[in-house]
């Protein structure tokens, strides 16, 4: 069943509560957190998410609020941060050692994913900004259009819109009026990825 704005926010405290402390929080604690006079209220609260299949509750013990698995909160997948990306000109690819949590719909089905973070610009216009992190779908073979994570002469990484040209060519299109596009023959490039999703940090 649908929960309320107040409902989920409630459902986000005891879960991140119990997350961080190991048990639920009593009911004087969430009445505290969100500025209620009365327990009554709490225990409505409660009460819904109980009703609602969130939470199971013990009435003979204290803090004892069990969350149950839902689809609440998207799931998270960590993911390796294979490093930089430029959104601009191309930038030396650096592998990292950190992870990055991912929301679960961002992964396919097939293939490995990574993320890298973006360095410039470039590619603006498709939302993605300098210091946004890409994830990535690997895969080689790619279709005309799609966003990708290029690698050029071997050694250095760039994200842009791909293109065949008749003449053989590849053109790497950014998203971005005021940049030309990256022209290669397609013995000088291999394709790491198609970029299935973009994460900011504020």
């Amino acid at each position: 069943m649908p929960l309320t704005r107040r409902q989920h926010e409630i459902l986000k405290f005891l879960t991140d509560y119990r997350q961080h402390n190991g048990y639920a929080p009593s009911f004087e604690e969430i009445a505290s957190r969100f500025n209620y006079n009365s327990l009554a209220t709490v225990h409505e609260h409660l009460s819904n998410l109980e009703r609602k299949g969130y939470i199971k509750r013990s009435y003979n013990e204290s803090r004892a609020i069990e969350i149950l698995p839902s689809d609440a909160f998207a799931r998270a997948v960590p993911l390796p941060l294979m490093g930089t990306v430029a959104a601009g000109a191309p930038v030396e690819a650096v592998e990292t050692d950190e992870t990055v949590s991912v929301p679960e719909g961002f992964v396919r089905r097939s293939g490995g994913h990574y993320v890298l973070r973006v360095r410039g610009n470039s590619m603006i216009d498709e939302q993605i900004r300098d210091g946004d992190f890409v994830v990535v779908n690997e895969r080689q073979s790619v279709d005309n259009g799609e966003m990708v994570i290029a690698m050029l002469n071997g050694q250095s990484a760039t994200v842009k819109k791909f293109y065949r040209e008749r003449d053989g060519r590849i053109r790497l299109q950014p998203a971005n009026d005021t940049m030309s596009p990256i022209y290669v023959h397609e013995n000088d490039i291999a394709i790491r990825g198609v970029v299935v999703g973009v994460l900011r940090r504020y």
